[in-house]
């Protein structure tokens, strides 16, 4: 997975064994938002998870939209329990980078949040995102109901017609349900990093193309 070697995923039997209970803390409350970072969550909230590259820039983008009422970063879509910042990135944990979304959707639809999804970053990279190579930046999204996993297969398929009309090539982000893919949070400093170092790196971009959510249907 290192030193220029093809980024493969592994295993169950290959990956990490982790262990039963992190070993940090999280902290209790989001440093912009204010609202605590992990649940139970108020009645009416919903539950997002994505994964765009690295995590940095891609809570900050979350964290920015309307109706959004906290974000956390972690790892999630592998198999390794409670696994660190530093096994994730050695490629053995199977897991990706992932943002936590805590909305209110009578505010800013799961719609809308899969247009942020889409635009923030190049879903067509495989295990990468611009420089950054590993298979924790590939792009995913975890889904918490039916109704998520309908609509996200519907926005792949219309921003797909729209990448392939630019030159761009196939959509490569998983679809997956978050029930079978645990969230497991990041270590402190990587919570809201960019608002506690606002000149950080973020490495999270787009490709300039609009997602034609709430303008056309998947087959139009």
């Amino acid at each position: 997975m290192l030193f220029g070697r093809t980024p493969v995923l592994p295993s169950p039997e290959e990956a990490l064994k982790g262990r039963p209970e992190p070993e940090f803390t999280v902290p209790e409350r989001h440093t912009v938002l204010g609202n605590p970072l992990l649940g139970p969550y108020p009645a009416g909230l919903e539950t997002a998870d994505f994964g765009l590259g690295c995590f940095w820039g891609a809570e900050r983008a979350f964290w920015q939209a309307e109706g959004v009422w906290t974000t956390l970063v972690g790892y999630q879509g592998g198999y390794t329990p409670n696994p660190s910042y530093e096994e994730v990135c050695s490629g053995l944990t199977g897991h990706t980078e992932a943002v936590r979304v805590v909305f209110d959707p009578s505010v800013v639809p799961y719609a809308s949040l899969l247009k942020l999804f889409w635009e923030s970053h190049d879903p067509t990279q495989g295990f990468r995102q611009g420089n950054d190579v590993g298979t924790q930046y590939r792009s995913a999204i975890y889904t918490h109901s039916p109704a998520q996993a309908a609509a996200a297969e519907s926005s792949r398929d219309a921003y797909q017609k729209v990448l392939t009309a630019a030159g761009h090539g196939t959509i490569t982000t998983e679809i997956l349900p978050a029930r079978d893919r645990p969230f497991h949070p990041a270590e402190a400093y990587h919570q809201q990093y960019l608002d506690k170092n606002p000149g950080g790196y973020c490495g999270i971009g787009g490709t300039g193309l609009s997602c034609p959510i709430g303008v056309a249907k998947a087959d139009g």
